[in-house]
């Protein structure tokens, strides 16, 4: 849905009129008519407030920049760099960019700030109000949307008191077991779907995603119980076969039902789609230095994949200094060549990228399609693709909700024409995709291997590297050869999460401590979330 600025912006400063209001100045606020609060305050706006936040910082794309592209995006080789701050390139620790998701240390910025305190105010402020049913019921959809991020990149993590503090007055949450967080996920989305009012109910106006289409959001909300299940297939076999038999025939249909954000131009950083402001070069020299990993190049020519030409392009940018686009960028297939990971320019041995073998220029190596990177293009957040793959795993697996070839195919054909809605210059026809399939037939021996070697593909040109990693480390699929750097602090392992924030341990001491001590295999960057086995 195209959200204009102007809309964006009145939504933005209300809800943080509500937000500030719940605190400073209670008994004015609560006696004053004029006055916001949630007697009075359209909840819409927050729920705008949330979408918008979801798809990265409002402060200059703070997470995104750090926690998707830096490090999930290389650790996934999809992306490389030789740049010495992209620390997940190279498996080094920076505390500050691996707390960045959570939130930046002065509180200002991240997903609980931005995310989680918006919807929790949604879904505390609409409870109990029949006026507001549809809203609320989406509210509890888009925190557990919102809170599966968080548990997969951290683990335990405050999930029942997050965002409470105004209602309960608990302002150091406990950390909740993953087990926990995800079976009450599980039990929140599908409690949510069902009361869902098609037919009648409030008509909800906020919406970024599907501009209130409520059949849109049961089919999203079943889709995410897919994935959710999906998740614990190897700590919760029963429990994940059970929802996932819940919502066959109940996901989504076709690409129409995408989930995406549209970005918008004239709110500037603040409504801009948060990957094009960092792979634009707004914040340092990232047009030039970030690549498609040769990894992910290499995986696409193996097979003659027509994605190839689609989202990749050498000759963009022809200087460091020079971040304006080249007009006869290249797209062809013969041309595009990844960049290797682990590289750096240090001028070693071995190290350098200048001295490797797959070097010419950095002009020579591939990038991101202009296409994808438009600042009002589209941000994805939950795809008919994704569903299809984890549905034809599901079938491989146990046998359910139709075949795995029908799943697999229907899967990747979508994941291939589904470029159109980045823009209609990189679009894949049907039959290109049947064509692609015919080469490259599903076949069951190897089926779990394909399939989700499909979805890290898509996963990538979503620009998802938050699913990517999550996926990868439930599936250990694809094979991935981990980098080796001094720099790196895993012993040449590819991380499994971020460490718990720093600032912790003065804010939420006990807590922090406690969960910090019951992370599998220590609190860094090797350590493990629950469902990671």
């Amino acid at each position: 849905m195209k959200m204009k600025f102007i809309k964006y912006s009145s939504f933005c400063v209300a809800a943080l009129l509500l937000s500030s209001g719940c605190t400073k100045n209670f008994e004015d606020i609560n006696t004053n008519p004029a006055s916001y609060n949630q007697a009075n305050f359209n909840p819409n706006y927050i729920l705008t407030n949330a979408q918008l936040g979801y798809t990265g910082s409002s402060d200059f794309a703070y997470d995104t920049w750090r926690a998707n592209l830096i490090y999930a995006s290389t650790m996934m080789q999809g992306f490389s760099s030789v740049m010495g701050y992209w620390a997940g390139d190279k498996y080094a620790l920076n505390p500050d960019y691996t707390a960045a998701y959570w939130m930046n240390d002065n509180g200002a910025v991240g997903a609980y700030p931005e995310q989680v305190k918006f919807v929790v105010d949604l879904v505390q402020s609409t409870a109990g109000k029949p006026q507001y049913n549809n809203i609320h019921q989406v509210g509890r959809i888009m925190k557990a949307l919102i809170m599966e991020r968080i548990t997969d990149l951290y683990g335990d993590v405050p999930y029942f008191d997050a965002g409470m503090g105004y209602y309960n007055g608990n302002f150091t949450p406990k950390y909740d077991a993953q087990s926990l967080i995800y079976a009450d996920m599980l039990k929140e989305v599908e409690e949510a779907v069902a009361a869902l009012n098609v037919d009648g109910g409030d008509k909800i106006t906020g919406d970024a995603i599907y501009n209130g289409d409520i059949n849109k959001w049961k089919r999203f909300g079943n889709t995410l119980i897919l994935r959710m299940a999906m998740r614990l297939v190897k700590v919760d076999e029963n429990l994940a076969k059970s929802y996932v038999q819940k919502v066959v025939d109940k996901t989504m249909l076709n690409n129409l039902d995408n989930a995406f954000l549209k970005g918008d131009v004239a709110g500037a950083r603040t409504t801009q789609n948060r990957n094009s402001q960092i792979l634009l070069g707004d914040g340092g020299p990232e047009s030039y230095y970030v690549k498609w990993s040769d990894t992910f190049i290499n995986k696409l020519k193996a097979s003659s994949d027509p994605r190839l030409s689609k989202v990749a392009v050498t000759q963009i940018y022809l200087s460091e200094g020079d971040k304006n686009q080249n007009s006869s960028y290249k797209t062809d297939p013969s041309a595009q060549k990844g960049m290797p990971n682990g590289k750096d320019l240090s001028g070693i041995a071995g190290r350098d990228i200048r001295q490797d073998a797959s070097f010419t220029d950095f002009a020579d190596y591939s990038s991101p399609n202009p296409a994808m990177i438009k600042r009002d293009g589209n941000t994805f957040i939950l795809t008919y693709a994704e569903s299809e793959l984890l549905l034809a795993e599901a079938a491989q697996r146990w046998g359910i909700g139709g075949t795995a070839s029908e799943h697999y195919n229907k899967g990747v054909k979508a994941a291939m024409t589904f470029l159109t809605q980045y823009d209609a210059s990189i679009a894949i026809s049907e039959a290109t995709a049947d064509a692609y399939l015919a080469s490259n037939p599903y076949v069951a021996a190897n089926g779990l291997e394909q399939i989700n070697t499909q979805y890290w593909i898509h996963t990538n040109t979503m620009l998802d590297f938050y699913e990517s990693w999550s996926n990868w480390r439930r599936s250990g699929f694809p094979v991935l050869t981990p980098v080796v750097h001094p720099t790196g602090v895993t012993s040449g392992a590819i991380p499994r999460r971020f460490p718990y924030p720093a600032y912790e341990e003065t804010t939420n001491a006990a807590n922090y401590r406690a969960a910090s001590a019951a992370v599998p295999g220590g609190d860094k960057l090797t350590g493990k979330v629950w469902w990671d086995k």
